[in-house]
Formats: C-alpha cells, structure tokens, sequence
C-alpha cells in the first residue's frame, strides 16, 4: 500500500457489493483506504441457494477480497470484526485494531429477522453467507440419510418434510431446488425411502409468494412451484418453531429441516455511529447516503433505508448496493480532488428475477416480463456475467449445463460438525 502523508484516511467496513464497488471507485486516489471485514472473501448471495442446494461449490461463488482488490496499491485489507465507531475521534473499533479515519463507509449488509423469535434461529438457519450454504445443505443431505436409516414410517414423512418460510425469491428459489432434488437428482440412490415422497411446503404470511413481482408472474411462479409438488401455503404466518417442525396458525408441521427466508435485519451500524433507523435497523441517510450530523459518514447497501420512485424502498438486492457504492465512492474523490460534489443518489432499478427450477423462472424488466425456459436463459446469462472472473463464469455455466441434461449435482458434500449430526441424528431416530 503506498503512503500519502498527507492523505485522507478512508475506513470502508464490508467487503459486499457496496464495500467494493466504493472501493473500486476510489482507485488511483491519493488517499489511505482500508476495507474491513469479518471474512476475508466476497460473496456472489444470489447463488448461495445454489450451494444449500448441492448445485455448485462454495468456492465457485466465493473469492478472497485481497484477489478482487490486488490492483489497487492504496487499499489495505483487514480480516477484523468492528466492535464500535467513536464519532468524536474518528475512529473504527475492531476485535484487534483500532483506525482512524477521514471519512468512514458503512457497508455492512444485513443479518436473519425473526421478528422477536430469536429462539427459533438454531431451528431454522437462513441464508446470508456461506456458512449458512452449507449448514442448510447438510441439514438437506442429512435429512434423506435419516430417513433411510429409519424404519419408523411417521419419523421417515417428518424426515422428508422441509418447510420453508418466506415466499420472496429466496424461498421460492430454495422450494425449487430442494424439490428438484427430491424428484429428480436422488430417486435412484436410496432403497429403503423413496426421495420423490418428500413434501416441500413453502410457507407466506402475505397473501402471495413474490409480492415484488406483478400478480401475474407471482401466480405463474405459485402454479410452476406447484407442478413441482411443492405446497405453496400463503396468508400463513408461523406462529412457533422447534427442533421438530412448525406451527402455523393452529396446525403443526412436523419437519426434519426447516430454513428461514422471511425477513433480514440491518447490522448494528446504526447504533454504532448514533444514527437515525428504521424498525429493521437500517439507518436513514440523507439524499448524499451520508448520515445526519455527519457529513463524512455514508451508509449503503442493506445498511441505508433509501427511497425512488415518491416513496418506493430502495430494495435490499446487489444492483442497488453497487449503485450506492460507486456514488458514494465517486463523492467521496470529488471532495479529496476539489471537485463539485454530484447530485442526490438516485436509484436505477434495473428489474426483478427469481429462478423457479432449471426449466423455469420469473424475470421483470422495465418494459419487459418472461416466464418459463427463456425467464431461466436470461436469469442464467445474467448470472453467470456478474460472476467474478473467468473462471467461475465457465465453472458455473458448465455446471448448470451438466445438471440440465444429467440431473446430477456434484456438490453432495454433508460439512455439518459431528456433534450436530449426532444430535439432529437422535432427535429424528432414535
């Protein structure tokens, strides 16, 4: 990293889509920038379904940050956990160091809401990172490897039941695979249970599954998930979760894996820096993205509550947090260059898409709506082009073409930490 003696110091903290689309937009600056994060990879979240799933491998859509930002000789990267800001001082805590800074970037992403259940996350694990991918994927694994050590019938349909709660694109894209593996990857190998009994509900408390999407491609994905075998139970709320199932309204679900994609709350980066936020944590920024009383702290990414379109949420998903990143970014170099500053931010929304199966999925552009084999095409090539490197790209598109004619995945990997098994082993056999 190159040395100004009298540059500015910029903190940016979270190494997701903002974190580095603000870092990239800082390249070449005569400035010290330093990039915190707890991991010291990237993550490609609209895939992790595909590794809860066993399609592709954690490392097909995960890459260390210091490779992503190797070109940039005055950024510092920092394997840290950030404790706490002090305003006054200009200063990140961290678990080991603590930095000064100029202006500061918080970029650090969101986290599972259970809405006051925290007791039910053990449970019910969502999906936010890779340890989540495999946890889930263990769990799915898991439960088809008890099943078929079980003689007990009741045990073996709680087994083969998996419940997922929340229709959004998370959950409708995890019912699809999840059935996909039952009906088609896993037939063949098991003797004594047959995957294709399993159940697959896909529970919503709203009154239908992707309430971003217009009626029509909701009711589209609702009846394909449907055809799949998956049960789409909507105006569901869950009222209780346990090791063993759910309870929704009055009715109990006995489930062997239950996953999570209801709700995310932002990180504690507002009661960090004293800021303004809303119910789930996000911090309400100016029309700049900095916060109110400090014009030299920014929020983006699921960080920020920000609005387009009189009144519309700025909508928790990659694009966005790229938008924000490159404008805070680009605001940030025209300060320390005695440049202008831009305009207000304002959001672009590029469209909405969410995969159903290998044969099906729901895309809306601005002027534009697909369904079935062509929603998929354009969803993979969207996909495959925001990959990071070469090689992803072609990994991943070879997989998927692989998966399409055979039905296999290669990723069947059970990573869960024998004590787990040997637990969630006792519960669901003995």
């Amino acid at each position: 990293m190159e040395h100004y003696p009298e540059g500015k110091r910029i903190v940016i903290v979270g190494g997701g889509f903002g974190g580095l689309a603000a870092a990239r937009a800082l390249r070449g600056l005569p400035a010290e920038i330093t990039i915190v994060d707890r991991q010291n990879h990237h993550c490609f979240q609209p895939l992790l379904y595909q590794v809860a799933t066993a399609v592709i491998s954690p490392a097909d859509i995960a890459w260390p940050i210091r490779f992503i930002l190797r070109g940039q000789h005055n950024m510092r990267i920092l394997m840290a956990e950030v404790t706490g800001v002090d305003t006054q001082a200009h200063l990140v805590h961290t678990d080991s160091v603590t930095l000064p800074y100029d202006y500061l970037v918080l970029a650090t992403g969101a986290t599972h809401f259970y809405f006051g259940h925290n007791n039910w996350a053990p449970f019910a694990p969502g999906l936010k990172d890779v340890e989540d991918a495999t946890e889930i994927r263990g769990r799915m694994l898991l439960a088809f490897e008890h099943a078929e050590l079980t003689t007990d019938a009741a045990k073996q349909r709680a087994l083969l039941t998996f419940v997922i709660i929340g229709g959004g694109p998370t959950g409708v894209e995890m019912a699809g695979a999840i059935a996909e593996v039952a009906l088609k990857t896993l037939p063949k190998e098991f003797c004594t249970i047959d995957p294709r009994s399993a159940r697959i509900i896909l529970i919503e408390a709203g009154p239908r599954i992707l309430p971003s999407f217009p009626d029509h491609l909701s009711e589209y994905a609702k009846q394909t998930l449907e055809k799949m075998g998956v049960e789409v139970w909507t105006s569901s709320p869950v009222t209780d979760v346990d090791m063993n199932g759910v309870i929704v309204k009055s009715e109990r679900i006995e489930a062997g894996t239950i996953i999570w994609a209801a709700g995310v709350q932002a990180s504690p980066a507002a009661e960090w820096v004293g800021a303004p936020h809303d119910q789930n944590g996000r911090v309400k920024v100016k029309t700049d993205l900095s916060i109110p009383g400090h014009p030299e702290i920014f929020a983006i990414g699921d960080t920020a509550q920000v609005f387009y379109n009189d009144g519309q949420q700025v909508p928790g998903i990659a694009p966005a947090a790229k938008q924000m990143g490159a404008y805070v970014g680009k605001l940030i170099a025209s300060d320390i260059e005695g440049k202008p500053r831009p305009g207000p931010f304002v959001y672009h929304h590029q469209g909405d898409l969410a995969t159903i199966g290998r044969h099906a999925a729901v895309v809306k552009l601005k002027f534009l709506g697909l369904t079935g084999f062509l929603g998929w095409l354009f969803w993979s090539i969207a996909h495959v082009y925001f990959l990071i490197g070469i090689r992803n790209r072609v990994v991943v598109a070879l997989t998927w073409i692989w998966q399409l004619f055979t039905n296999q995945r290669g990723a069947r990997i059970i990573a869960l930490p024998e004590h787990v098994q040997d637990a969630k082993k006792r519960a669901d056999v003995v």
